[in-house]
């Protein structure tokens, strides 16, 4: 009776913090739309390709850091399932060090070897360089801020309080619309104010997760650590997950240095756009996935695994159909829709975002499997292999591009490549949870195939030959909407996952009409 109980419980917080980060992401969703066409109107395409790529090195650095919030984030929810509140203040204090110095690692390198490829290797502007490299500079200030607060953004996830995590990334979105406003007003360097505003806006919203944590949870006070093995397992979880940080470092940054290295920054400014495109829309399936993840590593340090495989598969399943749902009438009418946002379109930014979001697809249902090889701590042949696959991207796209490859090249590669790291990724994890993989393969990737080819005909059809203007357009997107909705609902969820839709769709109209 209790364990029932306590999957309700668990159902009821997941819907809590799903419409919570919903919520968020709509209002931050409108918020990115606006402030990027301004920016891409008030910087210009020169500046504002400059500051993606640019800005982008230091990126390439915190790979580092990327690598150890995963296992701070694995070691806290683990911990939290246990229930073991001693460990977790000592597993807090560690992740603490362990960040500052890595802080400090990143400083070095992107004062020295990152400094040297930008002044030297990137394709910048002679009169712009002084620009560019206040965006560096800050960069890395900004870089280091972000480093610091991660165990403290971790233990808000791990804690599973969406509330607050929701209301601090408004706070975020709203503080860089009101950047927006004044940057558009302000009369000396227009790149050189937005590199200092975006580093002080970080800095605020760092004291804010630092002040939240300290108050509201125990473990958020440092202590000095007495269990070095906890040193040792963590840097040991965080290396492992260090090289598939820095793959997805070097295939996503590393790409946009190819563009500029042999197209220059021009391209990058539609690099540039599709990054903002794909931050936009991937919020969709990384909401539902965040209110998913702490539980999924609960269950299985409470060896609950079949829950486990069900949340596993669900997280999988819905993520792709909520990404799915939004990303055919994008990808059917990009160019209406860059047109209608933008007013500036840069030359390939179309084909860009639809291969972008093309890749996110893909790469929705590989999340809860990621989440669950870092829940069993085993992650040396699963990194290996999956890091191995998509740190060929960039050699691959290198070589295409070296023979006379148009700029869309890369971004097939890398499609082609997350097609097959998924698959990697089933034959890897589902032995170590003991889940089969006929199982996955039936509740997640049969039902999102079935909705795919069901939706996409009539849009397509309708796309090619209809020539209505803007008011075709409009319908086209209306109609791409309803098929992939209707598709996702009828043929993507079973009878029990419509009703729980059904269910908690009630109760959130119910408590909105209050």
């Amino acid at each position: 009776m209790s364990t029932v109980q306590d999957s309700i419980t668990d159902n009821r917080r997941i819907a809590k913090n799903t419409i919570l980060l919903y919520g968020r992401m709509l209002l931050m969703l409108l918020i990115s739309l606006y402030t990027s066409r301004v920016i891409l109107q008030t910087l210009g395409v020169v500046d504002y390709g400059l500051y993606n790529v640019v800005g982008g090195v230091i990126s390439m650095f915190s790979f580092i850091n990327g690598a150890l919030s995963e296992s701070t984030r694995r070691y806290l929810t683990f911990y939290l399932g246990k229930g073991n509140e001693s460990e977790l203040q000592e597993v807090f204090s560690v992740a603490v060090i362990i960040h500052f110095f890595t802080a400090l690692v990143v400083l070095i390198l992107g004062e020295t070897v990152g400094l040297w490829f930008v002044t030297h290797k990137l394709v910048i502007p002679t009169e712009r360089m002084e620009a560019a490299l206040w965006v560096y500079h800050f960069s890395i200030a900004g870089s280091m801020i972000g480093i610091v607060s991660s165990p403290y953004n971790a233990a808000v996830v791990a804690h599973e309080k969406m509330g607050a995590f929701a209301y601090i990334s408004i706070l975020n979105a709203g503080l860089k619309l009101a950047m927006v406003f004044a940057l558009m007003a302000i009369p000396f360097d227009k790149l050189k104010f937005f590199a200092v505003a975006i580093f002080l806006i970080a800095l605020l919203i760092r004291l804010i997760y630092g002040s939240y944590c300290g108050r509201n949870f125990k473990e958020a006070h440092f202590v000095r650590p007495r269990n070095k093995n906890l040193f040792k397992n963590m840097v040991s979880l965080g290396g492992w997950s260090m090289i598939g940080i820095l793959s997805g470092v070097l295939y996503w940054q590393g790409l946009s240095i190819l563009l500029n290295i042999f197209f220059g920054p021009v391209i990058n400014a539609a690099r540039g756009i599709a990054l903002q495109v794909q931050s936009a829309v991937w919020q969709f399936a990384t909401n539902f996935q965040n209110a998913l993840n702490p539980q999924i590593t609960k269950t299985y340090a409470c060896n609950q695994l079949d829950q486990m495989h069900n949340l596993i598969i669900r997280s999988s399943k819905f993520s792709f159909l909520l990404l799915y749902i939004l990303c055919l009438p994008i990808g059917i009418e990009t160019q209406f829709i860059l047109s209608l946002w933008l007013g500036i379109v840069p030359n390939y930014a179309t084909v860009f975002i639809n291969f972008t979001l093309c890749i996110m697809v893909v790469e929705s249902m590989s999340n809860s499997l990621m989440i669950a090889a870092n829940a069993t701590g085993k992650v040396r042949i699963y990194q290996t292999v999956v890091s191995g696959l998509q740190l060929s991207i960039v050699p691959l796209a290198y070589i295409f591009l070296k023979l006379g490859g148009a700029p869309w090249c890369p971004f097939l590669v890398h499609l082609i490549i997350m097609i097959a790291a998924m698959a990697a990724r089933l034959f890897i994890v589902c032995p170590l949870i003991k889940m089969p993989i006929k199982k996955f393969i039936k509740g997640a990737i049969i039902p999102s195939c079935i909705v795919f080819f069901a939706s996409l005909p009539i849009p397509m059809i309708l796309h090619l030959t209809w020539r209505g203007g803007a008011i075709g357009s409009l319908f086209t997107i209306t109609v791409s909407l309803l098929c992939a909705t209707f598709a996702a609902y009828f043929l993507g969820l079973s009878l029990g996952e419509r009703a729980f839709v059904l269910d908690k769709m009630n109760v959130f109209i119910h408590k909105f009409r209050q």
